[in-house]
Parts: C-alpha cells; structure tokens; sequence
C-alpha cells in the first residue's frame, strides 16, 4: 500500500453562484500527479470529502486509488493506492483522522491509519453476500457496499446497498449489526421506526450536527431523515417514481432519478447528486422545497459526489465528463 503525504489546500475566488472546474481536463486517464490539476487527467471520480488537512479528497473509480487536491497550491497527488484497490466509492475521515473508505466490488471497508499509513480492513470478507451480524465485522459479509458515514457515537455506518440495509459497526469492538432496513425491496413508510423497516436500495448517507442521518434511497427514488430523537424515517423529498420534476414546489413531490449521493450543508439544506437526471439539486430543509443548483444550464455527466464544506462551498465529481467542479 502507498500512501503520499499530503500536499496544502485549494482557495478558489469565485463568483457568486459561479462553477468551475478544478481537477481534471476532460478525457478520462491518469495523469498530472504533482501538478496542476487542472492539466491532470481523472478517470470516474466518485464520492469526496474534505480532510483533516483542509484537502479534498476523492475517489477515482477508474484509476483504482484515492486523490488528494491541495486547494491552497491547486496540485493533485495520489493519496491512497495499492493493488488490491478494485473500485473506491466513498471517502471519509474519523474523528482521529482516520481514512475510511468503501471499496464496491471487493464488498469490504477499509481503513488507513493516519499515523502509521497502515492499510487495514474493518468491514466485510471480500464475499459478496449477507452474514455476520452481532460478530466481528470483518467476518461479515456485505454486498457492494457504496456509501459510508459516522453516527453521533463515531459509529461507522455502511450502506450495504445489495442487501439493502445500513450496518453498524462500532469500532472500539469491531462488532457489526443491520441499523436500518430488512433486505426486502419495499417502500419505505413515512414516520416509521428505523428498527424493522424496509429501505430499497439504500445508497448514500450524510449527518448534520445533530447526529440526524439524511438517507438517500437509489432504487427508490427517495431522501429520508433518519431521526435521532424519535428513532424514525421521516420523508423528506421524491415520490419514488423516476424522474425530473418538481423544482420550485414540494420536494415530496419532486420526482428523482437515481439519486447516488447526498451532502448537508451548514446553510441546513441538503444537496443530491440527481444522477440520471444529471444534476445536482438542493432541499430547503425549513422550507421543504427543492430546486436544481447545478445541470440546467452547465452540462454534468452522471454525478456521483457531492460536499458543502462549512463555508458553504459546493464540490461535485462530475463523474462521466472526469472533472472535480465547485459552485460558490
């Protein structure tokens, strides 16, 4: 395993409301390592993050490894790379600094210590399947594992998307468990207790500082609030029909179209990447109505990632035009 040590960060001045790209040239490839990384070639980046370090961070599917952005020097550098990579989905950080990211095909979570660069599994055999609850979580077997995040507990949360459950495992003992969902592929009832009820097609996860959960449902074409205080899913926007509709009115009545990320931004608003649709789209939380931000009148490629950083700045992997953007 190869980790490079980090580089610095990127400021960016825009405009108002204005996108730009900042990684990646267009044609997919791997390229540009040290440079500017708006001369890199990127290959299907998926999902990102902002790291410890104040980089971005974001996976490339097609290049097999992790990327790192200096967003103060605007040079790209391979952060995580090594032979047993297949395709990384999602990237995150614990509160230690921790890198953690899930790795679809190989149907595992794994883990590169910060200190040490030590690349370790956490969740899942390398098995496609569903086993393992109430034991340790690296002899359970998930089932194209896509998006992860951390509970108000630091408990890792892994939205096993085939098997169509989110699972938990706490890391001070590695035990796993199903949080949410039953494996059935049923329509998820408004206010209904998270222990015990259906979720199809579970995709990507996102916390607020409350420790509420915003839930991304792909097959389902819908978000839901997995609720802290009541223990319950709330709907909050699609009707589960398939879709592009609904901007300006009601996200409840919004249509969707295969939504494969989800982000909370400090502003409390949500930002999806619609990615059928190709757009990327906002939730008024107090408001409840949704609109497009992104993919009207800029063209995007199949979107997989999308971060709000505190200060409110919009980072999209563009994963099909092979460009990291930004909307401030």
């Amino acid at each position: 395993m190869k980790l490079i040590a980090p580089a610095l960060f990127l400021a960016l001045s825009l405009h108002a409301a204005s996108t730009a790209t900042i990684a990646g040239t267009g044609t997919p490839g791997f390229s540009g390592d040290g440079g500017p990384a708006t001369q890199a070639e990127i290959n299907n980046p998926y999902g990102l993050t902002i790291g410890p370090d104040g980089a971005l961070y974001f996976c490339e599917i097609g290049n097999h490894r992790i990327r790192r952005l200096d967003l103060k020097t605007h040079t790209l550098t391979t952060a995580v790379t090594d032979p047993s990579l297949k395709e990384p989905y999602e990237v995150r950080f614990d509160r230690a600094g921790n890198l953690f990211f899930a790795d679809m095909p190989s149907h595992v979570v794994r883990r590169v210590d910060a200190k040490t660069h030590a690349l370790t599994t956490v969740a899942g055999t390398g098995v496609a399947g569903f086993s393992g609850d109430g034991g340790p979580a690296v002899q359970a077997q998930l089932r194209q594992p896509h998006s992860i995040a951390f509970d108000a507990d630091g408990r890792l949360l892994i939205c096993d998307i085939g098997n169509h459950r989110i699972r938990r495992v706490d890391l001070a003992t590695g035990i796993i468990e199903t949080w949410a969902g039953t494996g059935e592929k049923k329509p998820t009832p408004d206010g209904a207790p998270i222990a015990g009820t259906p979720l199809n097609g579970p995709r990507a996860i996102a916390s607020d500082p409350q420790g509420n959960l915003y839930l991304v449902l792909r097959e389902g074409n819908a978000v839901y609030r997995l609720d802290r205080a009541d223990n319950r899913i709330h709907h909050i926007a699609g009707t589960g029909e398939t879709g592009y509709s609904g901007d300006g009115a009601d996200a409840k009545l919004a249509r969707l179209s295969g939504p494969k990320a989800i982000a909370w931004a400090p502003d409390n608003s949500l930002y999806i990447a619609d990615t059928e649709s190709h757009t990327i789209r906002r939730i008024d939380l107090k408001t409840g109505t949704i609109t497009t931000v992104v993919g009207k009148d800029e063209h995007l490629a199949r979107p997989h990632g999308v971060f709000v950083d505190p200060k409110g700045v919009v980072y999209i992997s563009d994963s099909e035009s092979h460009r990291i953007r930004v909307v401030r």
